[in-house]
């Protein structure tokens, strides 16, 4: 057995760091917090608080805290004991059945009753292992399968008897497929029908609940804030938010007051409670950062890459407005985007018309041509670019 992981150690209390298990079952995590429970989701808190629970208080004598290092050896290490924490961890559940303290002992040494929940879900997961790397493979596969009735046929090879387990490895499934979509129409396809009950009958709940799980994942992505926030980890969150949920809102016929039903509306409520204030900032930010300064003027780059991700997030946002609750916004929004972008660019092609050599002006008629391409079309930049060009060969 590699030593990396089989050193004895006393029981510490410091949480170890990094991925909780090496990141063997990362395939399943999810990040915090989430509104809507899924069996086959687990938060990554969760999995952190079972992970430390483990190497404290089930076998410090096994597992050294601090190695937290993803490296093959480790991981190859951790596999090696598993099979001893599993049996651990089983006595341990077995002994709390059957005794009211020790059931008390082991919810509070995984810090509370949310872990203590998913600490089941999470020995399965580890147990099933190797199946999510093979439900990963599947999820990669579909990609490239030619048509709905071949992935049909690939589903239907799916182990779905065990519940617990079918829905582990839908969502390592779905966390790889490119177009959800296309796993709900193969899934309505053998089905039968496009109900929530044939779906469910048919065995492929788990997959509904797998694709809502991971549209609640992407929302955490979405708070991104400040200048230097990543804004394109903002853009694709909502275009895989969008994916997700249009998979399952426009082609499943959801029950009225069923769980997905609730679910898909909380979810986009939650999106778009966070898109939201960096929707009505688009506007502002791109006028402070168009707009000649009293006094000396100079070139603030920092507002600019603002008003620049601003505009990337607006048309995310548009080609994402299916699945989200603003509408209305995005259409004031839109509007006052193109009328102030109109402005900005005729005001600034008549200053360098004067003033050829004004290369703080010609810095910001670049990037208003930028956001022009991207709120309008390419053309009309094309248009805008030659009519600038123009203009300093005055």
């Amino acid at each position: 057995m590699p030593p990396a992981l089989a050193q004895p150690q006393p029981a510490r209390r410091n949480k170890p760091a990094g991925k909780p298990f090496l990141g063997i079952i990362d395939a399943v995590l999810v990040e915090g917090p989430m509104e809507f429970a899924f069996d086959g989701a687990i938060g990554r808190d969760d999995a952190h608080a079972v992970w430390l629970w483990m190497v404290r208080d089930l076998a410090p004598d096994l597992i050294d805290v601090e190695v937290t290092d993803d490296t093959p050896r480790n991981v190859e290490a951790l596999e090696a004991l598993l099979p001893d924490l599993l049996e651990r961890a089983k006595k341990a559940l077995a002994g709390a059945a059957a005794s009211v303290e020790l059931t008390r002992r082991i919810r509070t040494q995984l810090g509370g009753e949310e872990a203590w929940a998913k600490l089941p879900v999470v020995l399965n997961a580890l147990r099933c292992r190797g199946l999510l790397e093979k439900a990963q493979g599947f999820g990669r596969a579909a990609n490239g399968m030619p048509d709905e009735a071949t992935l049909a046929l690939a589903m239907q090879s799916m182990p779905l008897q065990d519940p617990g387990v079918a829905a582990l490895l839908m969502h390592a499934t779905v966390g790889q497929v490119a177009v959800p979509t296309r796993l709900v129409t193969a899934a309505i396809r053998i089905a039968g029908a496009p109900e929530e009950s044939a779906i469910v009958r048919a065995g492929y709940g788990v997959l509904i609940d797998a694709i809502l799980a991971q549209a609640q994942n992407q929302i955490p992505l979405l708070n991104q804030m400040g200048t230097f926030g990543d804004i394109d980890l903002v853009c694709r969150a909502t275009d895989r938010f969008h994916r997700l949920m249009r998979a399952v809102t426009g082609y499943v016929e959801l029950s009225r007051n069923g769980r997905w039903a609730l679910a898909a509306a909380g979810l986009t409520t939650a999106a778009s409670e966070r898109l939201e204030p960096r929707l009505r900032d688009v506007a502002p930010d791109m006028n402070k950062a168009l707009r000649k300064r009293d006094g000396t003027d100079r070139l603030d780059s920092d507002q600019l890459l603002s008003a620049l991700n601003g505009i990337y997030l607006l048309a995310a946002v548009r080609d994402a407005r299916d699945s989200l609750a603003l509408n209305a916004l995005f259409d004031q929004v839109w509007s006052q985007v193109g009328q102030a972008l109109e402005i900005h660019i005729e005001r600034h092609l008549e200053q360098l018309r004067r003033q050829p050599a004004d290369t703080i002006t010609a810095a910001r008629l670049d990037a208003a041509i930028k956001m022009t391409e991207l709120r309008f079309n390419p053309e009309y930049a094309d248009t805008m670019r030659r009519a600038k060009e123009a203009a300093m060969r005055r």
